[in-house]
């Protein structure tokens, strides 16, 4: 895949990009290593005070840099804005946090003399360069998320982004040159795909995360393992979003909308398979199918659009061939499931009932603007169906039962339950999901303690 911005409104190729050679690598890698050197040694006051200032910088770029975002992945701008605005709150939010997210820890004072030592302590420290595999989806949320904690710690980034979003990529870098950081504490790596696995062989990576598809995460993982090197895999998703019959069903079917199409409906955490009580199923699904045939299908630029173009022409036909095999095994389209006349890789918001466990779309993610609805008879087919998934990212739950909620909260297969609301991210909480969805987390006390060397420091008696 060639390293360009392609506009994914009209299929026009804005700028391309060519790939760093192996001399530049080499020059990066050997960058890398050398500032973590020093860098590891800064105090958290001095990393808080460069992260503030990238924070502000975005902030004053965050007009510029989401029409940047827009053009080079489709997402309406005003989600870009958002993201961007997202992405500095994160990094306060570290630049707040983290020191005493990493305080040394003091084990109970009868387990100190019981050891034998006079004191003892758990020091939380760098492990070096971290390679960051990063998507397309959120150019620049995913990478901050993994960045802010990750410099927070005394860590190194090197970045690896998505071929088709170049200049977010090359913002990034800028963002933390002008912000103060050292030349080599954070650096994209303009290569492709193809250049993954001898990066991460290299033995000045100590460690890599990725958010993306299951065959690079099982490629990256695979890669690591042989290393042993230490991975962070947010992989696919396909979040159930339940409603029961104590749910506030207008207010669930509104929010089941933006849930399902924010970001054009490419995200990992979009709810996507809408489970439904059967005694509420009719009136939920009069009102969500309504609400999807009711969103602006148009161009991203303007501000009234609500979803925009898929990232790639690839990605909807992908996204096609999914929705046309859950028709072909019987499967009926409430509203959408036809591609728009006209340039641009649009595909418009679609709701598909009928579906049954031999489509393809009830085992794989729908990476674009289309829900599949089913019908549960109680609680324990709610339950069935929501983790009949390969998937275990996150998932949403509408319900006024207490006792449904703890029933939810101890069976569903997820990385988090989301009751009354739609899935979100926020630094303060961790992020990540189980079976094929990833393993370790980001965000939180819990993503900045990924990449660090947890230590013992135990001293004699």
């Amino acid at each position: 895949m060639p390293i360009a911005t392609v506009n994914p409104a009209n299929g026009e190729t804005l700028k391309t990009y060519q790939a760093m050679d192996e001399e530049e690598i080499e020059r990066r890698l050997q960058l890398a290593e050398a500032t973590f050197r020093t860098y590891r040694t800064t105090a958290f006051a001095d990393r808080a005070r460069l992260l503030h200032r990238a924070a502000g910088l975005l902030d004053e770029d965050q007009r510029d840099i989401a029409r940047v975002m827009t053009t080079e992945m489709g997402k309406p701008v005003t989600q870009a804005r958002a993201e961007a605005a997202k992405c500095a709150k994160a990094m306060r939010w570290y630049a707040d946090h983290a020191e005493s997210l990493l305080a040394d820890e003091e084990p109970a004072t009868e387990d100190v003399k019981d050891s034998g030592a006079s004191r003892a302590l758990v020091r939380y420290r760098p492990m070096g360069p971290v390679l960051a595999v990063m998507p397309w989806n959120f150019p620049l949320w995913q990478v901050v998320r993994f960045a802010a904690p990750a410099l927070m710690a005394g860590n190194v980034g090197l970045l690896k982004h998505a071929s088709n979003v170049p200049q977010t990529a090359l913002y990034l870098e800028d963002l933390f040159h002008r912000a103060g950081f050292p030349e080599g504490a954070f650096q994209t790596l303009l290569v492709g795909s193809a250049a993954i696995d001898d990066i991460l062989r290299d033995e000045r990576v100590k460690a890599a995360t990725l958010t993306g598809s299951e065959p690079a995460g099982r490629a990256v993982a695979s890669t690591a393992g042989e290393m042993i090197k230490k991975t962070v895999l947010e992989l696919g998703g396909s979040d159930p979003y339940v409603v029961m019959p104590s749910a506030d069903i207008d207010r669930a079917a509104q929010v089941a909308v933006t849930a399902r199409v924010q970001n054009n409906g490419q995200s990992c955490i979009a709810a996507k398979r809408f489970i439904v009580h059967t005694d509420v199923y009719d009136a939920f699904a009069e009102r969500f199918v309504q609400g999807m045939r009711a969103l602006r299908l148009g161009d991203p630029l303007e501000e009234e659009t609500e979803v925009g173009p898929l990232a790639s022409e690839q990605g909807r036909a992908d996204l096609e061939e999914l929705v046309d095999d859950a028709r072909r095994g019987g499967a009926r389209a409430l509203c959408g499931g036809e591609r728009p006349d006209g340039d641009g890789w649009y595909y418009p918001p679609t709701v598909l009932a009928g579906i049954t466990r031999e489509m393809r779309v009830h085992r794989e993610e729908a990476f674009g603007p289309v829900a599949t609805l089913y019908r549960a008879a109680d609680l324990d087919e709610a339950v069935l169906i929501a983790n009949d998934s390969p998937f275990g990212l996150s998932s949403n739950v509408w319900t006024r039962d207490e006792g449904e909620v703890d029933r939810f909260v101890r069976d569903l297969e997820a990385g988090g339950v989301y009751v009354n609301g739609m899935t979100a991210s926020h630094p303060a909480f961790p992020f990540g999901g189980v079976k094929r969805s990833g393993y370790g987390r980001e965000l939180s006390g819990h993503g900045i303690r990924e990449f660090c060397n947890i230590t013992t420091v135990w001293h004699g008696a």
